[in-house]
């Protein structure tokens, strides 16, 4: 049996205006390699940009890895970790008080994903003294200038 690579993703999303122009950043580690993504789009939301920061970052993966994914998005972090998105799933992709869930098409996505690897959520201290998490929102920012 193969060992799987262990992966740490940081992901961050920025928005002006929100909606507005915004932005998405990710640090992909493994081992003491680093590689930085980014992107944006003219008219989007925070959420949006967190949801696809995520998303990119696992795309990258070209095989099945160990990935531990760190975001100051509790949007994104909880639904993992408090089975939101298993209760949406089988509630039709509605929400507890009979809501469409948002961004779906992006939950979806990410979902498939998620079956390719097996992850750890973490959520991190957004604006704090992590590195990664802090070069993660400069990438973003960076990334919704472009839209300005």
């Amino acid at each position: 049996m193969t060992k799987l690579k262990k992966i740490i993703i940081y992901t961050d999303g920025a928005c002006s205006f929100n909606p507005g122009p915004g932005g998405w950043g990710v640090i992909l580690m493994y081992n003491d390699v680093k590689k930085e993504l980014s992107g944006g789009d003219k008219l989007t939301t925070n959420n949006r940009m967190e949801l696809t920061a995520v998303i990119e970052g696992l795309k990258a993966l070209k095989e099945k890895c160990e990935v531990s994914i760190y975001s100051d998005s509790a949007y994104v972090v909880n639904a993992f970790l408090q089975n939101w998105v298993s209760n949406w799933q089988k509630n039709n992709w509605k929400t507890s008080n009979k809501k469409e869930v948002a961004n779906q098409d992006l939950w979806q996505i990410l979902l498939e994903l998620t079956q390719k690897h097996i992850i750890s959520w973490h959520k991190v201290k957004g604006h704090a003294d992590n590195p990664y998490n802090n070069r993660c929102d400069e990438l973003a920012r960076i990334a919704t200038s472009q839209f300005l």
